[in-house]
């Protein structure tokens, strides 16, 4: 049974930090502080930070000598506080870092999921003080697609993916940093609560982009699609600073209600004054990450799935930055992408995006394992999981894949690649059947290569096909006389990270030792093994 709005409602009251708030008096401004004891509020003594960055979502204002800053109020906007590098936040009850405040000055649209009320208007945003050494590579954790339908999802969510890695912390932190890459739920908004705990175990400052599944899909017009977002996670555009990068996370999510699709990819002018704004001082030393959930790239050749014109004027903005990563989600497969000029990219060298596979990997799907957790793995054949992205002082960064409860089971075989090959083969056979390599961090350009019983390293060829595993697992579902989960695995779509080679059957009867070897642009060299055996068999 759902619950009722206004249940809804003030349970997304609770997240709203009475520290945060200023008294109800109207104003147009606050002040930045030193907060010094981490409670969130300006106590005696605490001084005020010149030259700190609040914005409105379209407007940057800076603080004076004395932290205080000037920024006039504007209904149903988000205000928040560009954080800067060597500091961090207190936390809201929620878990969540506390750096926005709502404006809402006048009544807003009645909404299934609460909205965004009215907040009290003027706020200080206290800086702590980060005494921890910021001369070693952020480690950033990367989500996408959490997506959970309910509450029995949230609970996939909290065993699969945040268990597993608070069990592997071994008394150190998590990460840095995490970041959120839409479609945080499932179109049900009244999760939220439920997922920030699951989330806020990790202890890392969070950072959310909104997805097409978290919009008020009641609301009547794009500017009101994310108010129950905005209401629990703040701001759907902002900056947020560290030592070794910039992240601008933003909501790339057009509604279109009554349209002829609900939602293309694209960007508000608001947005492009903000970000224009923001890139004219920020630092081109720093890696420049880009978190958003619809990715840049189309869906399909001929169909516009990310306005045209948006990342045009987009590209033109970022042409000047030698060192920008894209982080994207919403596919449900995994693919890295560099855009060039064919693209309308204009910098110096090709722009790389990175589409992260989803934490939920087929939303939830297909066969159970020993801990009642699906399998859920994604079309292309990738499993489910999440992301780390580890960032130099240089700009330089690296990326890799975490596949879900990596301790245990089929997907722990090797957190790289997976292999698919016949077990047994007719000796003196036509040699049609291969070896198939799924290398889920892989790129068109990737280095693959096969060996058969230690002999010469030979290339192996990228496809664009389905994965064989995850066609095998279609059929048995098709085979099935019942249901074997709660879903069906994954339709298996062509992926674009498979690799084939042919199997010999020219060599003696037996088993036969099939090595497979990549070379991870971060990670170095990886491999697996597998075999396979011919018979000797006579025609009827």
């Amino acid at each position: 049974m759902r619950p009722s709005a206004s249940v809804v409602a003030l349970l997304f009251a609770l997240t709203v930090p009475a520290a945060a708030l200023a008294q109800a008096a109207p104003c147009d401004g606050g002040s930045v502080f030193e907060d010094r004891n981490g409670n969130g509020r300006r106590d005696a003594g605490e001084r005020g930070l010149q030259g700190q960055r609040v914005s409105d979502g379209e407007r940057i204002v800076v603080s004076d000598a004395q932290g205080r800053y000037r920024l006039p109020l504007r209904d149903n906007r988000s205000q928040f506080l560009i954080k800067p590098a060597g500091y961090r936040l207190a936390n809201r009850s929620s878990g969540l870092p506390d750096y926005w405040l709502n404006v809402r000055l006048q009544a807003g649209p009645a909404l299934k999921y609460g909205g965004m009320p009215a907040t009290a208007n003027c706020r200080d945003y206290g800086l702590i003080p980060e005494r921890r050494k910021a001369s070693g590579d952020l480690d950033v954790l990367v989500f996408a697609d959490p997506q959970t339908k309910t509450a029995t999802d949230v609970d996939y969510y909290r065993r699969d993916i945040v268990e597993p890695l608070l069990a592997g912390r071994a008394g150190s932190r998590v990460a840095d940093l995490g970041l959120s890459l839409g479609d945080i739920t499932h179109d049900d908004l009244s999760l939220y609560p439920q997922l920030n705990a699951v989330t806020a175990s990790l202890e890392v400052p969070w950072l959310h982009a909104p997805g097409n599944h978290d919009l008020d899909f009641d609301a009547t017009r794009d500017e009101d699609s994310l108010l129950s977002f905005r209401h629990v996670y703040g701001p759907d555009t902002f900056a947020w600073e560290e030592a070794q990068a910039n992240f601008v996370v933003f909501d790339d999510v057009v509604y279109q209600p009554g349209g002829k699709t609900d939602y293309i990819g694209g960007l508000r002018p608001d947005q492009f004054a903000f970000l224009e704004s923001y890139l004219a001082s920020a630092s081109k030393q720093r890696l420049l990450v880009l978190a958003m959930h619809i990715p840049l790239f189309d869906a399909a050749p001929g169909r516009e799935t990310f306005r045209s014109a948006d990342r045009e004027r987009l590209f033109a903005l970022l042409k000047d930055f030698p060192n920008v990563l894209v982080l994207s989600g919403h596919s449900h497969t995994q693919r890295h992408v560099f855009h060039d000029a064919t693209d309308g990219w204009q910098g110096a060298k090709p722009l790389h995006e990175y589409n992260v596979g989803a934490a939920c990997g087929a939303f939830w799907s297909g066969v159970k394992d020993a801990q009642g957790i699906p399998d859920t793995t994604m079309s292309d054949g990738t499993p489910n999981g999440y992301a780390r992205l580890s960032v130099r002082a240089d700009a330089g960064y690296g990326l890799r894949w975490f596949p879900a409860r990596q301790s245990g089971g089929d997907k722990a075989a090797n957190p790289y690649l997976r292999l698919y090959l016949p077990k047994v083969l007719r000796r003196g056979s036509y040699p049609i059947r291969g070896v198939f390599a799924n290398v889920y961090m892989g790129r068109a350009d990737s280095r693959v290569e096969y060996r058969i019983d230690e002999g010469e390293w030979k290339p192996m060829r990228r496809v664009e096909q389905p994965d064989p595993t995850l066609l095998a697992e279609n059929a048995r579902d098709d085979e099935a006389g019942r249901l074997r989960g709660y879903d069906r695995a994954a339709i298996a779509t062509p992926s674009a990270h498979l690799w084939n080679a042919p199997l010999p059957t020219d060599a003696a009867a037996g088993e036969h030792q099939v090595d497979v070897r990549v070379f991870d642009p971060w990670q170095g060299e990886q491999r697996l093994s597998a075999s396979y055996r011919l018979l000797d068999t006579a025609q009827d």
